[in-house]
């Protein structure tokens, strides 16, 4: 009840939760709005916003509808930010409780992995995996998961390491319970608030990692994601500018909001910040 009351009452918090909501209103009226293809062409390419009011946001350069793309590109943007930053916390997380719950050899060679990982960049790795394993939406929203866990690992490593000597788990261990008790049922829970917390940066990077992609004309093509929708727009950025700023400003806003969302739940998760 206290995170509840301090995360509402704390303005960032709201403005990132409204921000959020609206993503998901947009993603969850698309078929409603737009139950076509919003890939299929419409009219006339490149008709500028409000110049017919078929097409309320303009048309690509392919004489596709953008607020068709718009919303239902929101559904596939909260779709790789969620499934990517879940493979990420679930690898994270599983790494990092082993290595801070037994130390010793485990801890070494499991961070030394987690630094092999962290060498190069996440787009650099992201690229790689992408020009093996292909460019479907699968396959960049899985890699996206598999280069973001190594902070997570780090994390909650970090967290297992200060908990792990508490009195509450010398008392479990005491009444002779397994290691997977003391782990699952005594150390993560208490570990998960920062790690929850963390996810969100997680999420919004999930989401510019695969705009990135598709800027790039990296991702898959046959899905109407923001990214793609920016790339359609490079070519003709010098005089329908919208084509690409309409979808930028989307991604913004969507990563805007999960990133105060997160700031919302750290000032309500983090005891340091509780009032006395």
């Amino acid at each position: 009840m206290r995170a509840l009351k301090a995360f509402f009452r704390s303005p960032p918090a709201i403005i990132g939760l409204l921000l959020v909501l609206a993503v998901v209103a947009m993603g969850l009226a698309a078929p409603l709005l737009y139950p076509n293809d919003p890939l299929g062409l419409a009219g006339r390419p490149l008709q500028w916003p409000g110049a017919n009011p078929r097409f309320p946001l303009g048309t690509d350069p392919s004489g596709r509808d953008i607020a068709a793309q718009l919303f239902h590109g929101a559904r596939i943007s909260l779709l790789i930010g969620f499934v990517a930053t879940s493979i990420a916390v679930v690898i994270g997380i599983g790494i990092g409780a082993v290595a801070g719950f037994y130390g010793g050899a485990a801890d070494t060679v499991l961070m030394r992995l987690t630094e092999a990982f962290q060498t190069l960049p996440n787009f650099l790795l992201l690229l790689v995996l992408v020009a093996v394993f292909g460019s479907t939406m699968e396959v960049v929203t899985v890699a996206i998961g598999l280069v973001s866990w190594p902070p997570v690992a780090r994390l909650t490593r970090a967290e297992f390491l200060s908990l792990r000597t508490r009195e509450f788990v010398y008392a479990a261990r005491i009444q002779g319970l397994p290691d997977w008790h003391l782990i699952f049922r005594e150390v993560l829970p208490n570990a998960l608030p920062p790690v929850i917390v963390y996810a969100s940066v997680v999420m919004a990077v999930a989401i510019l990692l695969e705009s990135s992609l598709a800027f790039l004309q990296l991702s898959d093509p046959n899905v109407p994601s923001w990214g793609n929708l920016i790339g359609l727009g490079r070519s003709v950025l010098r005089t329908e500018w919208y084509v690409s700023a309409i979808p930028g400003v989307a991604i913004l806003l969507a990563i805007l909001g999960v990133s105060l969302l997160g700031q919302g739940l750290n000032d309500a998760l983090n005891p340091r910040l509780a009032p006395r």
